[in-house]
This record gives structure tokens, C-alpha cells and sequence, in this order.
């Protein structure tokens, strides 16, 4: 049999489960796309801007190659983050770095470190590369358990370990100490910072990678930047790790819409600054009124997402309800998450009807 000629810890891989398509969805509700609201994959509910959409209009050789090294990009990256562009890698979104690093460091029974709940990417891409997944469970409020990380370490050894920061689902910003801890450790850390654009400003230990060579950081430009559909992440990494991990990139993965799309958003850093302070403010203004919903536990965030734990009814059922009316969160049936939803933060009206949903449920 054929079957048989697969890798057998493939299959028993259970599949990722994202998002259902968003045109999908309204054609089984019977709805129109312009008539739904997409609160359940933390894009940006902006758009991307006006000088990205320009941008693609206006693609000269999509019949070439793009390039492989992304050396415009980078450059424009660097600017970005204040650091040298050969610390700078592109990839197809942050998901590609993560398996890149994976396929770097991990041979089948190493081990990586995740605290669950987190990002399910982690997880998944170990599986298929055969590895371990050492899992040292959050506490009660998300917060790391050190003590258990580091006798997890001292005990397992992984040779990576991923955590994000904010953390998703519950958007929490990871602490002074515990990334120092995290940091000391006899392993990779792997910093996911997909959503620090919405954080307090200045938490990010981007500038770290120079002072740590076990340090490498995750970003993207899906979140703030308005391209989750066009995939492009970046990675801060020092050049030890740098120097081996090109080698086994692909060479053509980000494309050359995705590239000039970025290399658009990045030229009006301005507007996009102003679109993540509204996504700010707006979190604020949505958690404060969800606070006010009797049967909503929201949970303070540093992303552009909230997290809420649903008393009194199922969560699931809430999801699918909010879903018949067009609007559309994220439930996750795992673990320490069942009775909770995680909001995407919308633009104002959007938000507010939502809100108005959520009353008329109470």
C-alpha cells in the first residue's frame, strides 16, 4: 500500500484547524461578505493601506522571479527596527521561520518547550518534524510557571523553546523577569513578537539578539500591517544562527506581490502607526464595555484580540449564535479554553455592534 510508504508518525499528525474561509462561511450562513464582520483571526480590520492596494496595481514583472535575499525589503525592515539588515531574514509570514528553525535544530526526538495556551503552530510543525513537545501548562492567569520551565529544561533538554509575547489567546506581555529567565536557560528562546506593535511601547527584546547568541525574535507584518493574506514575517537572529539557516531557506518563498505590498506599508510608517493606535484605543474602549456585559469575563490584553471567558452559557454555542448574526469570533475546544471566546478588536462600528448583540443575549 502506498499508505504505507509515509512517514508513520505523519500520520498520526492531528491537522491544524484555522479559521474556516471567510467567503465560505457567508455562503452557508446566506450572507453577504460586505454584510459579515471577521473578529476571529486578529488581522487588521483596516486593510492594508492605500499605497499597498496602489502598489499591487501596479506590479511590473510578477512573470519574474522575486528575489531571494529580499534586500529592499530588508533594508526598509531594518530602518524599521534599528538594526543591521544581515540580522534580517523574510519569510512567508512567521510560520515559515518557526518550521525553518525547527528543521535548523531538531532531529526526530529533540525536544522544544512551549507553555500552553499559546500559538498552536508551535506544537504542530514538531510533530512534523518528529519532536517532542515538552508542554509546562501556564498558571491560572497565564502568567509562566519558572519554576517548572526550569526544571522541565534541566530534565528534557529541548533545544528550543518558543514563547510568544504578547501570548496568544490572552494577549499577555511576557514579564521582565521571566524573559530573563527564559533567556539564561541552555536553549534557543524563541521570541514570537507577532502582536508587540499593540503592546506597551518599548517591550520588545528585539535589540536583545545582539547581546544573546541563543536569541532569535519573530515578527510579521499580517497583524499590524494590514497583509495577513499575502504572508510576510521576518526573524531577528544572530549570525550564528543566521549563517546556517539560509541555507536551508527556500529561496522563492515570499513572493513578489508580497514584497512590494511590504515594502508599500513600510514606505507610510506614519499612517500605520496612526491605524495601531486606533486598534489601541479601541481595545481599551471594548474591554471596558465588555466588562459591563454580565455574562463576559474579558481579560486584559496587550494584542489586538481579547480574550473572554463566558459564564453561564456555552462558549461554543455563543460562538455559533454570534456566527448566524454575521459576526464571527474565535473558539478554541481545548483545554483551559472551552468556556472562553478570543475577539479580534474591529473597527468602532463594528465593535458596537457586536456589543449590541451581546446585550440583547443578557
Amino acid at each position: 500500500m502506498i499508505e504505507d510508504l509515509i512517514r508513520g508518525h505523519v500520520r498520526s499528525i492531528k491537522p491544524y484547524e484555522p479559521v474556516q474561509p471567510f467567503e465560505l462561511i457567508s455562503q452557508s450562513l446566506g450572507l453577504c461578505t460586505d454584510e459579515m464582520i471577521k473578529l476571529d483571526a486578529n488581522e487588521n480590520p483596516y486593510g492594508p493601506l492605500p499605497a499597498v492596494k496602489d502598489a499591487l496595481s501596479q506590479l511590473s514583472f510578477p512573470h519574474i522571479y522575486p528575489d531571494s535575499q529580499s534586500i529592499l525589503l530588508r533594508q526598509a525592515l531594518a530602518e524599521w527596527v534599528e538594526l543591521p539588515q544581515e540580522q534580517l531574514v523574510v519569510t512567508a509570514g512567521a510560520d515559515e521561520l518557526i518550521d525553518l528553525l525547527m528543521r535548523l535544530f531538531l532531529d526526530p526526538g529533540d525536544a522544544i518547550l512551549i507553555s500552553s495556551p499559546t500559538f498552536g503552530m508551535y506544537a504542530f510543525d514538531a510533530a512534523i518534524h518528529n519532536a517532542r513537545v515538552i508542554d509546562v501548562p501556564r498558571r491560572v492567569d497565564y502568567s509562566l510557571d519558572l519554576m517548572a520551565i526550569q526544571e522541565s529544561v534541566r530534565r528534557e533538554t529541548p533545544k528550543l523553546i518558543f514563547m510568544a509575547s504578547p501570548n496568544n489567546p490572552d494577549g499577555r506581555l511576557m514579564t521582565e523577569q521571566e524573559y530573563t529567565l527564559l533567556a539564561d536557560l541552555p536553549a534557543v528562546l524563541v521570541l514570537d513578537e507577532a502582536y508587540i506593535d499593540f503592546a506597551t511601547p518599548r517591550s520588545s527584546k528585539i535589540q536583545d539578539v545582539f547581546n544573546r547568541k541563543n536569541l532569535v525574535v519573530l515578527r510579521t507584518l499580517s497583524k499590524w500591517g494590514g497583509l495577513a493574506g499575502l504572508r510576510v514575517g521576518y526573524g531577528i537572529l544572530p549570525s550564528g544562527i543566521m549563517t546556517e539557516l539560509l541555507k536551508i531557506k527556500q529561496p522563492y518563498s515570499v513572493s513578489t506581490a508580497a514584497q512590494s505590498a511590504a515594502l508599500a506599508a513600510l514606505s507610510d510608517q506614519a499612517t500605520l502607526k496612526d491605524v495601531g493606535r486606533s486598534i489601541i484605543k479601541e481595545r481599551e474602549r471594548l474591554f471596558n464595555v465588555l466588562s459591563e456585559v454580565g455574562f463576559i469575563k474579558p481579560m486584559k490584553s496587550q494584542a489586538n484580540f481579547i480574550l473572554c471567558q463566558i459564564l453561564d452559557r456555552d462558549a461554543a454555542e455563543l460562538r455559533s449564535i454570534l456566527a448566524q448574526r454575521g459576526i464571527l469570533v474565535r473558539h478554541f475546544a481545548k483545554p483551559r479554553l472551552e468556556d472562553c471566546i478570543r475577539i479580534s478588536i474591529g473597527r468602532p462600528e463594528q465593535n458596537d455592534r457586536l456589543l449590541q448583540v451581546l446585550r440583547e443575549m443578557e
